[in-house]
């Protein structure tokens, strides 16, 4: 399955918030910032990455749904879709 990149706009710049993120969180390591800012900003960017894989997962369902020649059947879309929980 070919998801249209169009589609997923929006997921991109949430992954591309996400790089910044952890790059942010590899500069706090190497200061040696406190160990509670540096959770909490993992925390931000696993929530993050989290929310764009289920955008993914969302759209390649929407997808599915739409096209009577998919590749994929439900099952093997919830399998995706659980190996995000």
């Amino acid at each position: 399955m070919v998801i249209d990149p169009a589609e997923l706009e929006a997921t991109l710049k949430r992954l591309k918030r996400v790089q910044g993120q952890i790059g942010g969180i590899i500069t706090m390591i190497e200061q040696g910032r406190d160990c509670r800012e540096i959770v909490t900003q993992v925390a931000a960017a696993s929530k993050a990455l989290d929310r764009a894989g289920f955008a993914i997962i969302a759209t390649g369902l929407r997808e599915c749904l739409l096209s009577e020649d998919s590749e994929y059947d439900a099952a093997q879309m919830e399998k995706l879709f659980l190996s995000l929980a």
